[in-house]
């Protein structure tokens, strides 16, 4: 079954949307098949790839929604990236039509019938959605998803959680992330239950909307849990009916009174999540590292650990991880030949068949959520006069993971000039402080940047923006 019709034949007065937004799913399916029918009278043919650039919204469900009924696959990406950055990302997918907030705020102006549409025929393996890499040492690349893909990354998903259409599932979190939108709305739309979202995630209206809503479950993930663990009490939760959750430490459970938790594993290409293991504060002993513990893989998935402990990962059956990377001349799988997957990810085995998460990436920064894309950044900065050598990294947060530092090779740091380009990026891309040091640590070999160095080097000046 696609995506398009299982959807359809979930339960038709399943609420989705924004908390403050909410419409039913047969009303939410008349007004995307309206708008597939005027996608596919403008010209779009289906199999045609078409991007959705906007920020979270129920008209951004809805037009995801046409997309899939439609049978365009849809890159969803992240409306913060400068034009330039979404541009070069988008240049091998050469997408026929992108949709901005002007478009995607039309979702709702007519309704129709969503039999006979393209994407209700489409074969499971057909590629459904493209979502990004958080491109922390690159151009973040587009990972090509099928019908299939999410079918079974749903299934495992909505196991763990012993999901029920009596379920009330929020997902506060940007809807271009495997999490909120795949471990969140489509695990929830093929449950049968409500799949619940919001427009912009706020620490202090999440206890309210959790506890107004009589939301059941939640899908986090690390940087709102610390966020929710600092940021707010037991106060606002008190006499909230949330059951489970995905990603939760020992602290978060206990201190907003949660029964159960679901740890996991994966990423955009190991399957969304590759690993999944439920934990019982009533029948088990979890640890504080709880959030890392993958637990059992998947039955259609495998996996091993090299000699450096990286995580590689394995399909057992076609389409449980991504169908591969968006490139110029078509899809890069990205396997070897014995068809494993290189996570890059370091882990270890709890036991033969339960997976630790250790670390990801060595060299990412991520900001709220946000994996900063790095190689973007210093590019974007390199137009500075006056900086001989710059490089980007990390200091711990007073309220969130990381603040993204400048470390600088300059006689006199441009203050003005760099001032005006950092305001230019995103948010969480800026620089928050600069860091004059007398050089950067590179490899002898290669002359890359040893970033994990970086906080060694002799500082000759600190300089906070």
């Amino acid at each position: 079954m696609n995506l398009a019709t299982a959807v359809s034949a979930a339960r038709p007065d399943l609420r989705l949307g924004t908390v403050d937004d909410q419409i039913e799913l047969a009303g939410a399916l008349g007004f995307a098949a309206a708008r597939a029918r005027e996608l596919l009278a403008s010209g779009l043919t289906p199999g045609d790839r078409v991007a959705l650039v906007a920020p979270t919204s129920t008209d951004y469900v809805v037009t995801w929604l046409a997309c899939v009924l439609a049978g365009l696959p849809v890159a969803l990406v992240n409306p913060t990236y400068p034009d330039e950055l979404i541009e070069r990302m988008l240049e091998p997918l050469a997408p026929v039509r992108v949709l901005r907030p002007d478009e995607i705020n039309r979702a709702r102006t007519a309704t129709a019938a969503p039999d006979g549409l393209p994407g209700g025929q489409a074969d499971p393996f057909d590629v459904v959605s493209y979502m990004h890499t958080s491109g922390t040492t690159g151009l973040p690349k587009l990972c090509a998803q099928t019908h299939d893909y999410f079918a079974r990354l749903a299934a495992a998903m909505a196991g763990a959680l012993e999901l029920t259409p009596a379920d009330r599932v929020l997902a506060p979190l940007p809807l271009f992330h495997i999490n909120p939108m795949g471990y969140g709305v489509i695990t929830a739309l093929l449950s049968g239950a409500d799949a619940l979202t919001v427009s912009k995630f706020s620490a202090s209206g999440f206890w309210p909307a959790v506890v107004a809503e009589r939301i059941s479950v939640l899908i986090l993930h690390a940087p709102p849990v610390e966020i929710l663990k600092r940021a707010t009490t037991d106060e606002p939760a008190a006499g909230h009916r949330v059951r489970t959750m995905f990603y939760a430490d020992r602290d978060f459970l206990e201190r907003f009174g949660v029964p159960a938790a679901v740890s996991g594993y994966g990423s955009t290409e190991a399957g969304g999540v590759s690993h999944l293991h439920r934990w019982d504060p009533a029948a088990d002993v979890i640890p504080d590292d709880a959030s890392r513990h993958g637990g059992a893989a998947r039955e259609d998935i495998e996996w091993r650990l090299d000699e450096d402990g990286i995580i590689h990962v394995r399909e057992r059956v076609h389409a449980a991880l991504f169908d591969g990377y968006v490139r110029a001349g078509g899809l890069d799988p990205a396997r070897d030949a014995e068809g494993w997957f290189d996570t890059g990810d370091l882990g270890r085995a709890e036991s033969p068949d339960h997976l630790v998460f250790v670390e990801r990436a060595a060299e990412s920064i991520r900001v709220k959520g946000e994996f900063v894309p790095i190689p973007f950044v210093e590019n974007h900065l390199a137009g500075v006069d006056g900086l001989t050598d710059h490089a980007l990294w990390k200091r711990p947060g007073a309220l969130v993971d990381e603040e993204v530092v400048l470390y600088a090779v300059t006689d006199e740091l441009p203050l003005e000039h760099l001032k005006k380009s950092i305001a230019a990026l995103p948010a969480f891309m800026r620089p928050v402080a600069v860091a004059r040091v007398g050089a950067l640590p590179r490899d002898a070999a290669a002359g890359k940047v040893q970033r994990r160095l970086l906080t060694e080097r002799p500082v000759l000046e600190w300089v906070e923006l």
